[in-house]
């Protein structure tokens, strides 16, 4: 086994452990075992854990891409220090006050992909479980915590008629027709979901300050590039991974949908959209994730007050009584 093998062999085993314990609870409550609908119903369960797993992580992450929000016009004004100075020591010194910059507020770039890197392991995982569901089969034996007879009945199950295990570019038997079709709509829905989930952060939840740094020039690009690499890396994805990865996907959406409605960027259009919500109700406005502590407490006070206003209680004047 090489080291890479060897490195996701317990993610084989926990991901295809999860998936038999969604699919013997399905089967229990009576889907049929060898049915390739309860194994999808496996695989989005599957997806369920980890993501709901990942929930810790996903709060970190909003607020390091809060703090490196915040950051921007502090780059800005260090890049403009040592415009121009391309020495090893104006280099080396512009490193070391950007590290210090990001300890100081907790926050770093790398943050940001956290949830992925994290996935990852488990996505390559479940693509060699699938992916080796015919060999296995062929060589009777089993595959992570699949038994033999768990990868037969995983072997011979589809959707739509096309096998869980079968891919755009490699088949894997089953109506061809099928393959291509059912593969081609994942691509497209995988691709388009995540293509709208970063569109809707960078056209909501995302401040002047942010939309005008170069930090913002680079987010563009991987706008365009991670769809357009999923997109042509997805034919070779086995159809059982393309509905994990759009699964997955759609997660993030509702997440992020919550996240721009709920908790916005300070300073972006959502933020302004959710005060403008909350006056139309006559609520004062939140402390937002991520805002300078001055602004937090300023908003604070002027709630408080509001609240006391309101709570106070208009004593009635009494009438003067007619003179006898």
């Amino acid at each position: 086994m090489d080291i890479f093998g060897a490195i996701l062999a317990p993610f084989k085993w926990l991901v295809s452990a999860i998936m038999i314990g969604f699919h013997d609870g399905l089967s229990f409550i009576g889907l049929p075992a060898a049915n390739g609908w309860t194994w999808t119903l496996s695989i989005i369960g599957l997806v369920l854990v980890i993501r709901a797993a990942l929930i810790p992580v996903f709060v970190k992450q909003i607020k390091a891409q809060r703090g490196m929000q915040l950051l921007q016009p502090d780059l800005k004004k260090l890049q403009d220090k040592y415009k121009g100075k391309t020495d090893q020591l104006s280099r080396q010194a512009m490193a070391q006050e950007q590290m210090a910059m990001y300890k100081k507020h907790g926050t770093n770039p790398f943050s940001a992909c956290l949830p992925m890197l994290i996935q990852m392991p488990f996505f390559f995982a479940l693509f060699q479980v699938l992916s080796g569901i015919s060999s296995a089969k062929a060589g009777g034996t089993g595959i992570g915590a699949m038994n033999i007879d768990q990868v037969r009945q995983f072997d011979e199950s589809s959707i739509f008629g096309a096998p869980l295990s079968a891919s755009l570019l490699h088949g894997g038997g089953g109506d061809q027709v099928a393959v291509w079709i059912l593969s081609i709509v994942m691509i497209l829905a995988m691709t388009a979901s995540q293509f709208i989930t970063q569109k809707q952060i960078m056209a909501k939840n995302m401040s002047e300050d942010a939309m005008a740094s170069p930090f913002m020039r680079q987010q563009k690009m991987m706008l365009y590039i991670l769809p357009l690499v999923f997109g042509v890396g997805g034919i070779n994805f086995p159809i059982g991974v393309l509905i994990y990865w759009t699964t997955t996907n759609l997660w993030t959406m509702g997440q992020q949908f919550f996240v721009i409605r709920r908790m916005p960027t300070p300073g972006s259009p959502a933020a302004k959209a959710l005060a403008e919500r909350r006056a139309a109700k006559g609520l004062p406005n939140l402390p937002l994730m991520g805002a300078k502590k001055a602004d937090a407490e300023a908003e604070a006070e002027a709630a408080a007050s509001a609240a006391v206003a309101k709570s106070q209680r208009v004593q009635p004047q009494r009438k003067n009584r007619k003179r006898k």
